[in-house]
């Protein structure tokens, strides 16, 4: 993979730990927007498509691949999503076990799959939530 750069959605999810002590930082990077070669090293850290995410990203894809530097509610989503799975990938033995995680109904979310929730903010932080119930062995 090629160098990731700081502050960047792969930089937060091989940082996890730290990034919260940059908050300040990724706030400008989305205000900046994510670029495109930044997006797709994501995509390629967490092996990933574009297609998984067509519904939880608010752009299309087709938008996501004309654009160059994408705008803020599309990068902040972005952050989102490699803040989650820095979490995620903290959490859990290997990132396939955490993907497995996310694309399984779970009991404590009303048999909802926690993929699926993460086309919203709020969403965003009920999943967070429910790794951090796991991550401290607290089920409801």
């Amino acid at each position: 993979m090629n160098y990731v750069s700081e502050f960047s959605p792969a930089w937060v999810i091989s940082n996890a730990k730290d990034a919260p002590q940059f908050k300040l930082d990724l706030i400008d990077r989305i205000r900046e927007g994510v670029k495109k070669t930044d997006w797709k090293q994501l995509l390629h850290f967490t092996d990933s498509t574009e297609k998984e995410f067509e519904n939880i990203l608010p752009a299309s894809i087709s938008s996501m691949q004309k654009n160059v530097v994408y705008n803020k509610e599309t990068s902040e989503r972005i952050y989102e999503l490699a803040r989650l799975f820095g979490l995620g990938y903290e959490v859990f033995d290997s990132k396939n076990d955490f993907k497995n995680w996310l694309m399984t109904p779970t009991k404590s979310l009303g048999n909802k799959i926690p993929f699926e929730l993460l086309d919203s903010s709020l969403g965003f932080e009920i999943v967070e939530n429910e790794i951090v119930r796991i991550q401290y062995n607290v089920y409801s």
